[in-house]
């Protein structure tokens, strides 16, 4: 009797009785073939089972139980077939998009025996699925589910963050290398760590691009997706492909312990395949009409990344294979939100038009198992497709890269920035203002994984990216960063105080504006790129964070704590709502601006304003009055007055943080003084008991 073909999971699950179901899905083939590699590394498939299209074939799916199929058996498949666009080749051996673990040659740069021109096809080194047993004990695991007002975010390279010999932990550069910082992340004051991309992708690939100048270096930042179920194989200590597994589980448990979200970079905008002459891995042998987009006209592959091929998210087959991916990230690795990268690529139908109603975005935002994911938009592609504060989607937070332009431009003294900085600090209201989400929808960051690094921002003028082998055709050059005065290492003690007073204020910006704030990997500690603002294949310590800096920058690091504990300490910073800057009945405004030495602002040319934020609850949302904020910015080069406005509550004004170290103290009555290149913040009276101003991690989190 025929066995009925069951549509449910794609890729390889076990069964009870030890055998193993493979589904694959594949509308235009004809012929579909399972290999086997038992026992594990084996040079030739052991078995090789050609599934019959009238047993194994109910519509678009492929799917054959085998029995006597051990975890760690690794596999992989062949497909013949026809139809326009088809890549098929019945000889070419194809890795299943749905793998949960992949075998993968990691050492290919220490290889002698591969050529560039190879595809790796019939070597060890060609990627296989594997088939694992994914028991874990979560135990008591539960998310955080950190309100998105209360979310601090801190983005990282998985590798790089511990790789660095300096890190201290016991398997640097893995899953568990990551979870060790746990502790280290809390009480910077984060709570969500933002990961590049960690599904498995294509390290490989521009050696196998003969001729290509970079055929030495790694695809590091992981941009090239090929098994995205799959944790990336580099990040594991374990020696089984099932380990990353495991390990990326046990590494999401302990960050949920220590209070910690965890948010994946993931990239559905393209795949690793990537050119059309690039070598075949997958999706172009098992479908390539159906999982890409085409031009009609020419048959190539639609562009909108600028990494050779765009993924056809909208038709039904594919929309449905990326949430059952995302599905599987929330319900069985317990991942708490994605960031989408080029994000909008993916609200272009296939002439590249953008849709007022993307199927994706819609279905992605509505899905029952999604729905307490957080969604974080890159709102840009590479093709000019600038979406800030249109993304079609009700429920995403935008990657705000005008608010990192505006800060930078008004830190690095440009005319005419202070009302463009101004706004920004108040959570973008042009952009957003018409939104259900508000200051929210707002995901504000200064420096991100693309670009200088922080400390690199404030050295540099111009990028240094000739380690990429590009001949510095990458990169971006419009990059408002300023060298303070000296191109590159410096010992001169007044360039380097005011990079630091500049590290600072830029900081302090990011953390003292409305919206949801994100912090790079290392800039808390001076993490340096030498320059390079496109570090994509550095995978050296041109990448890797060196945590030295905690002693070299622990000035700056003790700042970041600070902020973060006030953010997370006052309610005025982490609004629902855009201020109005009008009085509400007896309890005055929520904002109140202030020029310098009583003057009105200056908005189209001065580069200095000070504000005070009510710590009402009628203005802030929360349960019970906090302290007035009073925040006075000066990015001019000298120092500037501000005549402080009466406390509401009869306490003094107090200092909370300068970002000059010589900046006078407060005296009664008199305006404060706010040194050139600096900023100030006051309070006018005490935080309430219990909550700790900046030297540990005990400040309470409103829910």
């Amino acid at each position: 009797m025929t066995a009925p073909v069951i549509p449910q999971t794609f890729g390889a699950t076990r069964l009870p009785d030890g055998g193993a179901r493979f589904t694959l899905f594949s509308r235009h083939a004809t012929r579909v073939w399972l290999l086997l590699f038992d026992p594990p590394g084996s040079p030739e498939p052991s078995r090789e089972v050609e599934l019959e299209a009238s047993r194994h074939r109910r519509g678009d799916v492929w799917q054959i139980t085998m029995p006597d199929v051990a975890p760690g058996t690794e596999y992989l498949y062949r497909v013949d077939g026809n139809g326009p666009q088809g890549a098929f080749d019945p000889g070419q051996w194809l890795l299943d998009p749905c793998a949960r673990a992949v075998a993968a040659e990691y050492a290919w740069a220490e290889r002698d025996d591969l050529e560039p021109a190879q595809s790796w096809q019939g070597t060890t080194a060609f990627p296989r699925g594997v088939v694992i047993d994914d028991d874990f004990d979560w135990e008591d695991d539960a998310p955080p589910r950190t309100p998105l007002r209360d979310t601090v975010v801190y983005e990282a390279h998985v590798r790089g963050l511990t790789r660095h010999p300096s890190s201290g932990v016991n398997a640097p550069g893995t899953w568990g290398g990551l979870a060790e910082k746990a502790d280290y992340l809390r009480d910077l004051g984060v709570t969500a760590v933002e990961l590049l991309p960690a599904m498995e992708f294509h390290e490989a690939e521009y050696f196998l691009r003969p001729g290509d100048a970079r055929a030495h270096l790694r695809n590091y930042w992981g941009y090239g997706t090929l098994a995205f179920f799959a944790p990336h194989g580099r990040f594991r200590a374990g020696e089984a492909p099932a380990d990353s597994v495991r390990e990326f589980k046990a590494m999401v448990k302990a960050l949920h312990r220590a209070g910690l979200e965890v948010i994946l970079d993931v990239v559905f905008n393209h795949t690793g395949e990537c050119r059309r002459d690039d070598p075949t891995f997958c999706f172009r042998g098992i479908d390539n009409q159906i999982y890409y987009l085409h031009d009609p006209r020419t048959g190539h592959y639609r562009d909108f990344s600028g990494c050779g091929n765009c993924l056809s998210v909208h038709h039904p087959a594919v929309l449905q294979f990326v949430l059952d991916c995302l599905r599987y990230w929330v319900a069985e690795m317990r991942v708490d939100g994605f960031r989408f990268d080029l994000a909008t690529a993916l609200v272009r139908d296939a002439n590249g038009h953008f849709l007022p109603e993307p199927p994706l975005i819609r279905a992605i935002e509505d899905d029952p198992v999604l729905r307490s994911a957080k969604l974080i938009a890159e709102p840009w592609d590479a093709v000019g497709g600038y979406q800030v504060g249109s993304f079609p989607g009700q429920r995403w937070a935008e990657w705000n890269g005008k608010f990192r332009d505006r800060v930078r431009g008004f830190w690095r003294g440009d005319p005419h920035t202070l009302g463009p900085f101004t706004t920004a600090l108040t959570g973008s209201s042009p952009l957003y203002g018409g939104c259900p989400m508000g200051p929210l929808k707002s995901l504000n960051f200064v420096t991100s994984h693309d670009g200088f690094t922080l400390a690199d921002l404030v050295s540099y003028s111009h990028k240094r990216n000739e380690a990429n082998a590009e001949e510095g055709r990458d990169g971006d050059n419009h990059n408002l960063s300023w060298n303070c005065g000296h191109e590159g290492p410096t010992d001169d003690p007044a360039v380097l105080d005011l990079r630091l007073r500049q590290r600072k204020n830029l900081l302090a910006s990011l953390f003292l504006a409305q919206g949801v704030p994100m912090l790079s990997m290392g800039d808390e500690i001076g993490r340096s790129q030498q320059g390079n603002n496109n570090a994509y294949n550095q995978d050296n310590e041109t990448s890797w964070l060196d945590w030295a800096g905690l002693d070299r920058d622990a000035d700056l690091h003790a700042a970041v704590r600070k902020l973060a504990a006030l953010r997370r300490a006052h309610a005025g910073l982490r609004r629902r709502r855009f201020f109005s800057g009008k009085p509400r009945g007896e309890h005055g405004q929520d904002i109140e601006w202030f020029g310098v030495d009583g003057h009105p602002v200056d908005w189209s040319g001065g580069h200095a304003m000070a504000c005070r934020i009510s710590g009402l609850a009628v203005h802030t949302g929360h349960d019970r009055d906090l302290p007035d904020l009073f925040l006075a910015f000066n990015g001019g080069e000298h120092e500037t007055r501000f005549p402080l406005p009466p406390s509401r509550n009869g306490a003094d004004w107090t200092d909370y943080l300068s970002t000059h170290p010589d900046a006078p103290p407060l005296e009664d009555a008199a305006p404060i003084t706010v040194p050139p290149a600096s900023l100030r913040i006051l309070l006018d009276g005490p935080l309430d008991e219990g909550e700790d101003e900046g030297e540990g991690g005990n400040l309470k989190t409103e829910t």
